[in-house]
């Protein structure tokens, strides 16, 4: 696992990234009676591995599944987590937010409640999903200012991953959202084939190369 220092808040876009499906694709609200269980990896145990949307499967993808168990078990101090999707539909964003609250990280603990993890009770503001007004197609323009507002943390202090395959989502949020003192957006991450594992270390690691490369230089002794 990539040292820190460790972003304040990793930011995910969901379809074709966080999980295999694209949800304007589908049709019907996530049936929990109908979910797939199996080995969750990571050596976590068994647990929900697949909600059903109709006839399709959602699972998540490796790395995202990795990134959460880890970020379950502590292991990234300071960081939080947050989704910036810009899902077609009203129904698309209904379908992805009852897959949120079936598909498990670890035994009996849903993808929800890990993205809830750090923030107090009831809050929503890091879960940005959609493109009905105030939020848009455009990421830059809606998604990330409004998660800077919500959460407080600086774009120069997040790391994002989308697929990019609708659309050079990473270029448009590291260049349209740029912190007001440093000049730095937010790391970003292309996950063309959906979040991978090796992406998501290398997203960490990209992070602190970052944060070791513009840091205050050590006054001499």
């Amino acid at each position: 696992m990539p040292e820190g220092p460790y972003p304040e808040l990793a930011v995910f876009d969901l379809d074709a990234c966080f999980w295999d499906e694209e949800m304007y694709t589908l049709r019907d609200i996530v049936d929990p009676a109908r979910s797939v269980r199996g080995n969750l990896g990571n050596g976590v145990g068994e647990g929900v591995v697949s909600a059903m949307s109709g006839n399709t499967a959602i699972t998540i993808n490796p790395g995202a599944l990795r990134a959460l168990q880890d970020f379950h078990a502590g292991k990234y101090p300071g960081m939080r987590i947050a989704a910036a999707s810009s899902a077609d539909t009203p129904l698309a964003v209904r379908i992805g937010r009852s897959a949120l609250d079936v598909l498990e990280i670890v035994p009996g603990v849903t993808a929800r409640a890990v993205f809830a993890i750090g923030w107090p009770e009831g809050f929503d503001g890091n879960m940005q999903i959609g493109r009905t007004p105030p939020l848009s197609s455009n990421k830059s323009q809606t998604h990330f200012p409004i998660l800077r507002r919500e959460t407080g943390v600086g774009y120069d202090r997040m790391l994002f991953f989308d697929d990019c395959n609708w659309g050079d989502h990473c270029a448009a949020v590291a260049n349209g959202c740029r912190d007001e003192m440093t000049g730095l957006g937010p790391v970003v991450v292309r996950t063309p084939r959906g979040l991978q594992v090796a992406e998501w270390e290398k997203g960490l690691e990209l992070y602190r190369e970052r944060v070791a490369k513009f840091a205050p230089a050590e006054p001499p002794l």
